[in-house]
């Protein structure tokens, strides 16, 4: 697993994935002796990178950084990959993209138009960090938690499928890259189903309600 940002998401998303066994590299706009004690905490299977050596190491990469920086993704190592898109649109912090303000775009689509050889699935852009991290059970547990994807690729999604699946989550499939607003920011399933932000725990979200959340966003 290759990280591009090393953000609470981006580093929550590590965790649980050492914690299934899998090597991770994590890189960040700020080089990776900036994510040295980072690496160490999560132990042996975790290292720092630049954001091009993350992106090439990665069998599916997280794209994990605001939408602001979407030019700087390195796009030549991610051609042909699986890139898991956690990324979430605020004008008040990425300034005003007339594609996304007029809705003409999701911005999934927008960071395909910086990599448009990857094999985009959005994921984990609804949930929060705490939630994330401690709503996570294994397969089978009646308590699981499902997570909603999108991306136009059903070899891509069926991968990042499995991923989830291994770090603790089941997934609802919304749709493609277009249908992707539908977990955007102040959407119904984003954020509100797994709980306040003050209980750091959250709440299980069975599949019945991801549909339901879903199926009730206006756009």
């Amino acid at each position: 697993m290759g990280f591009i940002g090393s953000g609470s998401i981006g580093r929550t998303i590590a965790r649980l994935a050492v914690g299934a066994g899998h090597q991770v590299v994590l890189s960040n706009s700020r080089g990776p002796e900036t994510l040295v004690d980072t690496a160490e905490e999560l132990g042996p299977q975790a290292s720092a990178a630049t954001s091009e050596e993350a992106a090439t190491a990665g069998d599916i990469v997280v794209v994990t950084v605001p939408v602001s920086a979407f030019p700087h993704v390195p796009a030549a190592p991610l051609a042909g990959k699986t890139v898991i898109d956690t990324c979430n649109y605020g004008p008040e912090r990425d300034g005003h993209i007339p594609e996304l303000d007029n809705k003409s775009l999701t911005s999934s689509e927008l960071l395909l138009r910086y990599v448009p050889d990857a094999l985009l699935v959005k994921a984990f852009n609804n949930i929060f960090f705490k939630h994330l991290l401690s709503l996570a059970r294994p397969a089978g547990s009646a308590d699981r938690s499902y997570l909603p994807i999108a991306g136009d690729s059903a070899p891509a999604k069926s991968a990042v499928t499995e991923f989830i699946d291994s770090i603790g989550y089941s997934v609802v499939d919304a749709g493609t890259l277009a249908d992707s607003w539908r977990q955007a920011t102040g959407t119904p399933v984003w954020g509100t189903p797994y709980g306040p932000y003050s209980n750091e725990k959250g709440q299980p979200v069975g599949e019945d309600a991801i549909h339901a959340a879903l199926a009730t966003a206006t756009r």
